[in-house]
C-alpha cells in the first residue's frame, strides 16, 4: 500500500527572528528544505555548500522570495577547518548571533568491505563524521562564548542502526553521527545549548534518482511503512521542531524520521 504525501504546511513563525546555518543546504535535497522551512518560519538563514555554483542560484532564489536581508551564502566545505570558522564568523557577523545549526552535509557511496580503499573509508568519513564534528565544535564554541542558548541539529540515517550491504563507511560514519549528537548534548546542556539529530531513511530529491538503480530504490521503499519515500520537506518539518521551543527539554535525541529504528 502506498500513502499520497500530506500537503504542505504552511509557517507559523515559530523562529522568528532566529539566526540559522545550514550546510549542504544547495539543491532540492533535505538541506534545500530545511533552509527553505527555517525561513518560512521566520529565520534568517546562512546557507551553505562545497558546490559554490549551485550554492548561489538556490541562495539567489530564496533571496528572491524571503528578502536579502534574511538570506546569505558562503561555500564551505566541511572537511576544511578555516572554512568552517570562516561560515560561523559569517553568520555572527551578517545576522548578528547565531541559534541555530543543521549539520546536513554528508557523503554516501557502495562498496563491499572487501573491495573498499581506504581513500573511498576516509572520504565518506571526514565529510560525514569529521564534517559533523568541526561544525558542531565550532557552534558550540561560539554559542557558549554568547552564553544565550542555541540549538545544533545534526542530519543521522537509520543506516546507523541498521545493515546494509556496501555501505560499512556511510553506516560507520552515521552512527558516529549518533553518539557525537549524545556526548556533545550531556556537555551543551551546561550552557543552555540542545543537540539533536534527525535519522531519515529514503528521503527523495533528483540527485538520489541519479546514483541511485531503480531496483535498489524499490527495495528500499518497499521497506517503508508509508510505501513511499519521505518528501525532503517531511525531514525538514523534523528539524524545525527540533529547533523550535515544541522540543525545549528534548536533547540527546535521535528522531527517526521512517518506521525504521531499533
Amino acid at each position: 500500500m502506498t500513502s499520497a504525501p500530506p500537503p504542505y504546511l504552511p509557517g507559523h513563525q515559530l523562529l522568528a527572528d532566529r539566526s540559522a546555518v545550514v550546510t549542504a543546504a544547495a539543491g532540492a535535497g533535505i538541506g534545500g528544505a530545511t533552509a527553505r522551512r527555517l525561513l518560512e518560519e521566520g529565520a534568517r538563514v546562512v546557507v551553505s555548500d562545497a558546490h559554490a555554483r549551485r550554492l548561489k542560484e538556490s541562495a539567489a532564489e530564496l533571496a528572491a522570495e524571503f528578502g536579502t536581508d534574511r538570506v546569505t551564502a558562503l561555500p564551505c566545505d566541511v572537511t576544511d577547518d578555516d572554512q568552517v570558522t570562516a561560515l560561523f564568523a559569517h553568520a555572527e557577523e551578517h545576522h548578528g548571533r547565531l541559534d541555530i545549526v543543521v549539520n546536513n552535509a554528508g557523503l554516501g557511496g557502495t562498496a563491499d568491505l572487501v573491495d573498499m580503499t581506504d581513500e573511498q573509508w576516509n572520504k565518506v568519513l571526514d565529510v560525514t563524521l569529521n564534517g559533523t564534528f568541526r561544525c558542531t565544535r565550532a557552534a558550540l564554541r561560539r554559542m557558549k562564548a554568547a552564553d544565550a542558548g542555541g540549538v545544533v541539529v545534526n542530519n543521522a540515517s537509520v543506516i546507523g542502526w541498521r545493515a546494509q550491504r556496501g555501505q560499512a563507511h556511510y553506516a560507520a560514519a552515521k552512527a558516529g553521527v549518533m553518539a557525537l549528537t549524545r556526548c556533545a548534548a550531556v556537555e551543551a546542556a551546561a550552557y543552555g545549548v540542545r543537540v539533536n539529530a534527525v535519522s531519515p531513511s529514503l528521503a527523495m530529491h533528483p540527485h538520489l534518482a541519479k546514483v541511485t538503480t531503480p531496483e535498489l530504490l524499490e527495495e528500499l521503499t518497499g521497506r517503508e511503512a508509508f510505501g513511499r519515500c519521505a518528501e525532503p520537506w517531511e525531514v525538514a518539518n523534523v528539524i524545525v521542531f527540533l529547533a523550535s521551543g515544541y522540543s525545549s527539554y528534548l536533547t540527546g535525541e535521535v528522531l527517526s524520521v521512517s518506521s525504521q529504528h531499533p
